[in-house]
């Protein structure tokens, strides 16, 4: 399918050739008739990205920040390829489209195929053929209503929320600060509530045009008699005052400030600076009021992603109703967007729509799509069989999943290891269209297209935690070597059926391959600490202390259904002492701070005990400061002790001796993928035995339950369950 995608290195904007999107649960596959341009909001991400590495540093100093602290626990070089990295990517532009359902997700009752929708969301709503959009953030077309003037939905939803926010009555002056897109549109809604409007932009042809759009008093914002023009047509002065500008001065605030009644409302829909001095505000007793893009809902992944909606009787206008609202108003005859649909663009000629949105001083731009029709896009599925190569040929692999870790980690190392690169997918298809580009993979596909590919003899799945099992027991059927980045699976269900097709595939034909990415196993200061203790005749204490960092409550992480930090980041400090005892884990017992969901209960202590008597000591903390090295282990056992800080610095002691090494951080992604390719060439057994992977999976389960009961949870040998387990439960 066609998209529009930004450079983010150069902010150069093309239309490219990418894989359609698969449809997700609780979302809907959307054939794009329409979508359009935000001039403001979609304008600013282009400077952004034309400027330096400096200029993009100082314009973001909490990416800054961040980066700061990777490099702390991380390296500078291994922080200057993560930036790098994220700047060699393409990025989905637009926000606001419109078009017809043709797929509905799991979980989805509202839509079928076939009706016309509106749809929102920066990286949902893109201008691209087909989109997939969880049903929160679309809605059902009025029939009175066409496609293309549907199309401005979203961007009329943000003038909707921004008018609520002023709480603005009939009869009531309102001035609009900032007569671009959003403004104008405001401009309309106002007067469709009985408002009288002034206009304010700094831009004369804006100025004169508003006129068009109901403003009855039209002004230049460096007038002199700005103010005595205001008051004698409002004879009091401004009762709301809605800032629709984007800048980084105050002025626009200041002003509001200065041409508003006493006890007036002033509310913040633009990116504008929020430095106001105190004076008028405090005079005039001012009401400041932010709000919040297309209404309550924006920004919470339960809401957007999971599809949860607000209960109507505590939350009558969600984001999801405000697009309803803007709808109802074009449908009824009280707003008309027609003026703003005069620019029309074919989905190829993206380059020129953005150069003449902006050298020629429009509102927007519309782009219309070919072939508008209830057509479901069908994966070229084809049969696949397993392939084995030889011991000295290349093994053709297929990635599925190309965010950041798999850029960073994944790829390169595929490559240096001697991986030919042959697909890749992922569910936008943007980000494998980045990753074809820049790693060299012979094409980019559906994940559908990777797991059915014939030509394919492994594929390696980085996607978020819910999908891998699923994805897991897909390649397994299909003949695949299968490397799968951690967890496995995040619910026992999840890992039984693994179990089950796997017992099944081995008992068919030649044994499957399966592996999971517990890299810190493979480090080499992992291996001399295993090492030194190699001769012990008596049980080891082994502690770990991990100094997470807190992660928020709206990371994808900490959703419902992809396991959390436990089952998806503490396994593998679970499968690292496994290695290092080289023993099972019998039981499991788990603590955690109570916090107030302030850390999500991710301050955790477990203990494993093992077969052979040893213990596991481990701690996984959200509550630290980054300033502390992430990774701190310590192993005791016969008299000597082995430490090691960050797998920078290793101290071996023994007989009063101690032997000090200091390290290029190495976590062991090289020697994991090195051993992974050379295991799938020989045809040996993958690096980690299938029971072992089992073992800490089913450990991470554990160490929830014993969360839950405060008693001692028994590790039970799940690893050879029966085959008759259903695969439902993925």
């Amino acid at each position: 399918m066609r998209a529009i995608l930004e450079d983010l290195r150069t902010g150069e904007i093309s239309t490219r050739d990418i894989p359609a999107p698969e449809l997700r649960e609780r979302s809907i596959l959307v054939r794009t008739a329409y979508s359009a341009i935000s001039a403001g909001t979609e304008q600013a991400k282009i400077e952004t990205s034309k400027k330096s590495l400096l200029g993009k540093a100082i314009s973001r100093p909490d990416i800054v920040a961040r980066v700061v602290d990777f490099a702390r626990n991380n390296g500078i070089k291994a922080a200057y390829n993560k930036v790098q990295s994220r700047l060699e990517t393409l990025s989905p532009m637009g926000y606001s489209c419109s078009g017809l359902v043709i797929g509905v997700g799991e979980g989805v009752t509202e839509f079928q195929i076939g009706d016309r929708v509106a749809c929102a969301g920066a990286g949902h709503a893109n201008h691209s053929e087909i989109n997939c959009v969880p049903s929160n953030l679309a809605v059902k077309i009025p029939d009175a209503v066409s496609l293309d003037s549907a199309c401005l939905t979203t961007i009329g939803a943000i003038a909707v929320q921004g008018l609520r926010q002023s709480r603005a009555v009939l009869g009531e002056t309102v001035i609009i600060i900032g007569v671009g897109l959003v403004g104008v549109l405001t401009i309309k809604l106002a007067r469709a509530a009985g408002c009288r409007v002034i206009a304010i932009d700094q831009n004369e042809a804006r100025v004169a045009g508003a006129g068009v759009f109901g403003a009855e008093l039209s002004l230049i914002s460096s007038a002199p008699n700005l103010a005595a023009m205001v008051r004698q047509f409002s004879r009091y002065g401004a009762d709301v005052a809605i800032i629709t500008a984007a800048t980084k001065s105050a002025e626009p605030l200041e002003l509001a400030a200065e041409l508003s009644r006493d006890r007036a409302r002033i509310v913040v829909v633009g990116d504008v600076g929020m430095n106001i001095s105190r004076r008028d505000m405090y005079q005039k007793e001012l009401e400041l009021v932010m709000s919040r893009s297309y209404g309550p809902g924006r920004y919470d992944p339960s809401y957007e992603d999971s599809g949860h909606d607000y209960p109507i009787g505590y939350v009558r206008w969600t984001e999801k109703r405000n697009m309803e609202a803007f709808l109802d108003l074009i449908a009824s005859g009280a707003l008309s967007v027609s003026p703003l649909l005069e620019h029309g663009y074919p989905v190829d000629h993206a380059e020129r729509a953005y150069a003449e949105l902006n050298s020629k001083n429009r509102y927007t731009a519309i782009i219309h799509y070919p072939e508008v029709q209830v057509v479901v896009p069908k994966p070229r599925l084809r049969t696949a069989t397993a392939v084995h190569r030889g011991a000295n040929e290349d093994i053709r692999v297929g990635c599925i999943g190309a965010g950041t870790f798999a850029r960073d980690l994944i790829f390169p190392n595929l490559k240096a290891a001697g991986a030919k690169l042959e697909a890749v997918g992922s569910a936008s298809g943007i980000s494998a269209e980045t990753a074809r580009a820049k790693f060299g993979f012979a094409r980019a596909q559906t994940p559908s297209e990777v797991l059915a590919d014939p030509d394919l003899d492994a594929v390696f799945i980085a996607t978020p935690h819910r999908s891998h099992a699923q994805y897991v027991i897909d390649g397994i059927q299909k003949g695949k070597a299968v490397f799968v980045e951690k967890p496995l699976a995040i619910n026992r269900e999840q890992l039984l059926s693994i179990v089950a097709a796997y017992v099944e595939s081995s008992q068919r034909g030649p044994q499957a391959f399966l592996t999971v990415g517990f890299n810190r196993r493979f480090a080499p200061a992992s291996h001399k600490i295993r090492d030194f203790f190699s001769d012990r005749q008596e049980p080891m204490m082994v502690h770990v202390r991990v100094n997470a960092g807190v992660v928020s409550g709206e990371h994808w992480l900490q959703q419902a259904g992809e396991g959390g930090r436990i089952v998806g980041e503490l396994c593998h400090f679970l499968d690292w002492a496994r290695f290092i005892t080289g023993n099972e884990i019998k039981s499991v017992t788990a603590s955690a701070l109570p916090d107030g969901s302030r850390y999500h209960r991710d301050n955790v202590a477990v203990v494993l005990n093992f077969a052979d008597g040893s213990v596991g000591n481990l701690l996984y903390l959200a509550n630290g400061d980054s300033a502390v090295p992430k990774e701190f282990y310590e192993v005791f056992c016969a008299g000597s002790v082995a430490r090691m800080e960050n797998f920078r610095t290793l101290e071996l002691a023994r007989n009063g001796k101690v032997r000090r090494l200091k390290l290029r951080q190495d976590k062991g992604h090289r020697n994991e993928f090195d051993m992974t390719l050379e295991r799938m060439r020989s045809g040996k057994e993958a690096p980690i035995p299938f029971a072992e992977l089992v073992e800490v999976t089913n450990a991470t389960f554990c160490v929830i339950e014993a969360l839950s009961t405060g008693s001692a949870v028994i590790v039970e040998n799940v690893h050879t369950y029966p085959v008759e387990v259903s695969t439902a439960a993925v």
